[in-house]
């Protein structure tokens, strides 16, 4: 490289630094977020610690977040519908926009009654998606709240239920597989009726006389790089303690992985729990897997 083209590399790493601000934030429902769609079926309590959505016969409901973000930990309290929640979907997920949009999912299939939810993931990258991994929860997620995490760094991407791993997206880009890493996302969630397909492949039918439905979330928590913010403070290395100053376990996302319980963990829920695998689906790829499926999921 030339000399005289270091100032203006200088200049673009300095411009970037400037657009993302690290912070650590407990969240309020009313500062952060925008209602989408579903106008008064998005109900803000309690000054804006908690958030239902509601589903009816003519609308659904959803919310995204105002800051867009790029990697983080999010941290997200949901109670799901409860009863009978088939052909309903509770969405929660981070998303950029446009044709070759990032995307990182949690979707929530509603069942009849006495019928696990499943719980559906998914990454895409530059707008292709197809990386499907669904889970049947060890726990009853209609009776309480529980915790639904993104770890999103550099290296990977960690889906988290109450803290316990239930899936990892790798960065394999040396090996030719798109990573999300260069387009902010926002932080979106509804709850909408999809009876074509939600529950048992479309067989089972949303019952309308069991509306409205409801979903509800608290404790929104963003340990993140917000995209837009006229911070001069760095992303990617955490902070001193004379600018935002977080502490070891608010920054541990931006190189977090998983240690041996971690891997323990991860393993039992993907034997015990996981009812689809598209790495395992040999018919709808037969002329071979995606190439990650090949490389270690850990």
């Amino acid at each position: 490289m030339s000399s005289s083209k270091v100032p203006m590399v200088l200049l673009l790493s300095l411009f970037i630094t400037s657009l993302l601000a690290m912070i650590a934030s407990a969240g309020n429902f009313l500062q952060d977020f925008d209602v989408t769609f579903g106008d008064q079926r998005v109900k803000i309590l309690e000054g804006g610690k908690s958030l239902t959505l509601n589903l009816d016969q003519y609308s659904g409901s959803g919310f995204k977040s105002k800051n867009e973000y790029l990697f983080g930990r999010i941290d997200m309290q949901i109670k799901l519908v409860p009863g009978n929640s088939a052909g309903t979907v509770t969405t929660y997920y981070l998303s950029s926009e446009g044709p070759t949009h990032d995307e990182i999912d949690f979707e929530f299939l509603g069942n009849s009654s006495g019928n696990p939810y499943t719980l559906h993931t998914n990454v895409f990258s530059q707008g292709k998606g197809d990386r499907e991994q669904q889970f049947h929860l060890w726990f009853d997620p209609t009776k309480a709240f529980h915790t639904y995490s993104f770890v999103w760094n550099s290296q990977r991407i960690i889906f988290l239920v109450d803290n316990i791993p239930i899936r990892v997206f790798n960065n394999l880009e040396s090996f030719g597989i798109p990573f999300p890493k260069n387009q902010p996302m926002r932080i979106y969630s509804s709850l909408w009726n999809a009876d074509d397909w939600a529950t048992q492949g479309g067989r089972v039918k949303t019952d309308w006389t069991q509306a409205p439905f409801t979903a509800s979330y608290r404790n929104f928590k963003a340990n993140a790089c917000v995209a837009g913010s006229s911070s001069s403070s760095s992303c990617g290395v955490a902070t001193t303690a004379s600018t935002n100053s977080l502490t070891d376990q608010q920054s541990a996302w931006q190189t977090q992985t998983l240690d041996a319980a971690g891997r323990n963990r991860l393993r039992w829920v993907q034997h015990k729990f996981m009812v689809y695998n598209y790495c395992s689906d040999r018919k709808r790829f037969p002329q071979g897997v995606p190439a990650e499926c090949k490389r270690s999921r850990f």
